[in-house]
């Protein structure tokens, strides 16, 4: 689930978004984990850390870290690839985006979300999908300003 307080108009600041890899986990941990406690989940820090390195170990998704000139981490973005059978092309589900609440509305979410439609475009892929709460307003409203359109379709979850 995307950001759950991104930016719109707010002054910006100077923004480094780089792709994170193993070496970043002890960064990114608490960001993740803040994400998760805003989507009602328990504060898992270690648990964080152990989520993280085996998706970046496996390759299993690609991570963009926002920082400021001195290193401080602002937010990220973790995408995870899939195919549209249709299309026979890759795409991307922009899984997790999040801003550290005192980074909020200063441009960061909007550079993450530039360097996800950037890897799509690197990868030659069809597109970018994402999901979010129906009552996120202001992620909603970043996502239609950037461009993103409602798909049209119903999602369904069969949880086990």
């Amino acid at each position: 689930m995307p950001d759950p307080d991104p930016e719109s108009d707010a002054s910006e600041v100077a923004v480094i978004v780089r792709e994170a890899g193993l070496e970043d986990v002890d960064r990114l941990a608490p960001l993740f984990d803040g994400y998760r406690q805003f989507y009602r989940q328990s504060a898992d820090l270690e648990g964080a850390r152990g989520f993280l390195a085996e998706r970046l170990g496996a390759g299993e998704s690609r991570v963009f870290l926002a920082e400021t000139e001195d290193g401080w981490p602002l937010g990220f973005v973790q995408l995870f690839p899939s195919f549209s059978s249709v299309s026979m092309r890759r795409l991307w589900i922009l899984n997790d985006l999040f801003v550290a609440p005192d980074a909020r509305r200063s441009g960061v979410a909007s550079a993450l979300m530039d360097r996800a439609r950037q890897l799509a475009i690197e990868t030659g892929a069809k597109g970018l999908i994402l999901e979010t709460e129906s009552h996120n307003a202001p992620a909603k409203r970043l996502y239609e300003d950037l461009g993103w359109a409602l798909d049209g379709t119903d999602h369904y979850e069969l949880l086990v």
